[in-house]
């Protein structure tokens, strides 16, 4: 397991222990991050209108397309060691 791989299990062990729950634009970014990071681009067809939620997360995880994986873990990390010490909500 590389250097990499341990923060990011950490990272998500971590996001389960904060004190405040996230907004929903960052727990957005916080799915869309974990996906790219462990299953890569979004291969599923966008879902319709009536799937509010659906659409956004795809969007989310649409936005990084072609983001390696290692950088999606690296992005993830620094989001949740930002919002441990309260500076992203």
């Amino acid at each position: 397991m590389t250097d990499i791989d341990q923060q990011f299990a950490q990272a998500q062990a971590d996001v389960t222990q904060l004190l405040e729950r996230p907004g929903n634009l960052t727990l957005l970014r916080l799915y869309a991050l974990f996906k790219q990071a462990s299953v890569g681009d979004a291969q599923d067809e966008k879902p319709g209108f009536t799937d509010i939620a659906g659409k956004y997360k795809y969007e989310a995880r649409e936005a990084l397309k072609g983001t390696p994986a290692d950088d999606a873990k690296t992005r993830y990390v620094k989001l949740v060691e930002a919002l441990k010490r309260g500076e992203a909500a």
